[in-house]
């Protein structure tokens, strides 16, 4: 285990994943030589920190992206090297402000950067090989799944799993996400108005900005996370905020016919439980939308069985949709 005491440039260095896997079951801890490979990409400017176990005789990829609570390195310790084990390629992406990506200095991401960055990062994907991806996302990664999916080239993904659907324009499911109803209801509008000055590139702690007490069930689990500077306890932009909570997608889901939905949903998901992915998915009707339940899991899984039902769910999944 690292001693330095300066910030880490990867995760090889960083403590907190490592004190994080120390909840997860023995079979999903990793050491060194178990971690993914790191590498960085660069996107206009920014150093796009990159997990991945490479396989080149992989049929396919997956692609696996965090929220805003959480980073790569956290989604490769749960799908990353499971699903690398099932013979899937795996590639876990720290977007912009998180984990150990390095944002060009003298800008201020907005959400729709982070669209942006993961469809031109599918883009780069398919320009080294042509094999099919399938895009995972954790928490606000799920709702960003679709969002890449419904503004990428046709054929781009041939499917969707999210952790949770999120639409943030929808009123009860920003009330029961929002740290309290006061940051809910005042403090959004507040924000879109901060957003139009030079203000917005002022940060605020995602502790304050969302429920971020309801991360994880462990209680110990979730004071690692929301230590952690490049996950639970990361600051952003109002800029990322507001445009977070504004988003519109390239297609609503009425019509969206890009590829199949996956939900994993943790049976005890205390910030978005199932109820709040409704407004999304039940508009969805031109593409298969599948659920799988994860019993007994939280909104960040480290519980079984539901992390072992959530890699069979995505590999089965994954293994029919990139099947032709």
């Amino acid at each position: 285990m690292s001693t330095t005491t300066t910030t880490p440039q990867t995760y090889r260095d960083q403590r907190a994943w490592r004190d994080l896997q120390t909840f997860l079951p023995e079979r999903l801890r990793l050491d060194d030589a178990a971690a993914p490979e790191e590498e960085f990409w660069d996107w206009r400017g920014n150093a796009v920190h990159l997990d991945r176990y490479r396989n080149a005789q992989a049929p396919a990829k997956v692609v696996l992206h965090h929220g805003v609570g959480t980073n790569g390195r956290q989604m490769s310790l749960i799908l990353g090297a499971p699903l690398a084990a099932r013979g899937f390629e795996t590639v876990a992406l720290d977007n912009l402000g998180y984990g150990m990506t390095r944002v060009a200095p003298g800008t201020t991401p907005s959400y729709d950067d982070w669209v942006d960055l993961v469809v031109d990062f599918l883009a780069y994907e398919q320009s080294r090989d042509d094999r099919p991806i399938v895009l995972y996302g954790l928490s606000a990664g799920g709702m960003l799944t679709y969002h890449v999916a419904a503004k990428a080239p046709r054929g781009t993904l041939r499917g969707i799993v999210g952790m949770t659907f999120l639409d943030q324009r929808n009123q009860q499911v920003r009330d029961e996400t929002a740290h309290d109803i006061v940051t809910s209801r005042v403090g959004m509008p507040l924000l879109n108005m901060v957003d139009r000055t030079p203000a917005a590139r002022l940060r605020y702690p995602m502790t304050l900005a969302s429920k971020m007490s309801a991360l994880v069930n462990d209680p110990d689990a979730l004071k690692v996370m929301t230590d952690d500077a490049t996950s639970a306890g990361n600051w952003v932009s109002i800029r990322f905020l507001s445009s977070y909570g504004a988003y519109v997608p390239a297609v609503e889901p009425e019509d969206f016919d890009a590829c199949p939905v996956l939900l994993t949903q943790p049976a005890q998901d205390r910030w978005s439980p199932l109820h709040l992915s409704t407004p999304v998915l039940s508009r969805i009707t031109r593409v298969p939308v599948e659920t799988a339940l994860l019993d007994n899991a939280g909104h960040y899984p480290i519980e079984d069985p539901g992390l072992a039902q959530m890699v069979d769910a995505i590999a089965d999944f994954a293994g029919r949709v990139t099947a032709s």
